[in-house]
């Protein structure tokens, strides 16, 4: 697992942003995690996908170890002005739910700096979830949210690990408490009110034919309808995209089997990679 003396920290124009960097002259891939955690959710494949490729795995804006915002900013130009402070590019990036979301926004808005796209569970800024169990488990998240039980919040946060179809106990209970350790440090960065400076890229679903990159949308079969359709959106829209899919995983396919998750992008990397 990560240890605190892994992480490298970036001063970016609004504080100082966390990262790993596994260093090394191979395709440059960008690890990109989902919401309310950060970069440990991708434990297992860093050192994996690091004896080919350099690895680089930040904890985006508020979450994990990286600043919180004191002014407006999205989430993409945190990660444009990272890369290019490392002098990285273009890279591969690889996003779960959140960070799929912006590695499409990093494509569309700093093209010259992405070279492909893995997304899971998400890519598109537009989510109305019309499936029942999906839209009461979001709003039972903001209800506990709103009321300050992070308990709750967490047990809410725990379904989409399994998924509507699976029971709790599909996943192995490490992946709750890994989960639950990297949300925890990020809520006690917040406090209850709060202004909210992200600024969102719209239109992401919209744009994505203008996606000339190979996109690779690999979601895992038990995840919410809605986010698999956007993550497959994006790859039906770009003209160099295809779509895969997990059987036995829900939001978090990387948690869920890593080794195979690593297998399948790390065989779409090596396409990417090819003369």
């Amino acid at each position: 697992m990560s240890e605190v003396t892994d992480l490298r920290f970036f001063e970016s124009s609004d504080g100082a942003l966390a990262y790993r960097d596994t260093g090394g002259a191979g395709l440059p891939v960008v690890l990109l995690h989902a919401g309310f955690v950060d970069h440990t959710m991708w434990d297992e494949q860093i050192p994996v996908l690091a004896e080919e490729f350099r690895v680089i795995a930040p904890d985006a804006r508020g979450h994990g170890r990286s600043a919180n915002a004191s002014r407006p900013f999205r989430q993409d130009d945190d990660l444009a002005e990272l890369l290019r402070h490392l002098g990285v590019g273009p890279a591969a990036l690889v996003g779960v739910s959140m960070g799929a979301m912006i590695a499409v926004a990093t494509a569309l808005e700093h093209p010259e700096l992405v070279r492909a796209l893995v997304v899971s569970g998400g890519g598109a800024d537009e989510r109305e979830f019309t499936d029942p169990w999906a839209g009461q488990a979001q709003r039972a998240a903001f209800q506990a949210l709103a009321a300050g039980d992070i308990e709750a919040w967490h047990e809410v946060s725990d379904l989409w690990v399994h998924g509507r179809e699976r029971p709790r106990e599909a996943v192995r209970p490490e992946v709750y408490a890994r989960l639950r350790a990297m949300r925890q440090r990020t809520i006690g960065k917040h406090a209850p009110g709060e202004p909210d400076h992200h600024v969102r890229v719209r239109d992401l679903a919209a744009r994505a034919a203008r996606i000339t990159v190979p996109v690779l949308a690999l979601n895992g079969a038990q995840d919410a309808p809605e986010l698999r359709a956007m993550a497959d959106s994006i790859a039906d829209a770009a003209p160099r995209g295809r779509t895969a899919v997990i059987e036995d995983a829900a939001h978090f396919p990387n948690l869920d089997h890593p080794e195979e998750y690593t297998r399948t992008i790390a065989a779409f990397l090596h396409e990417v990679d090819r003369p």
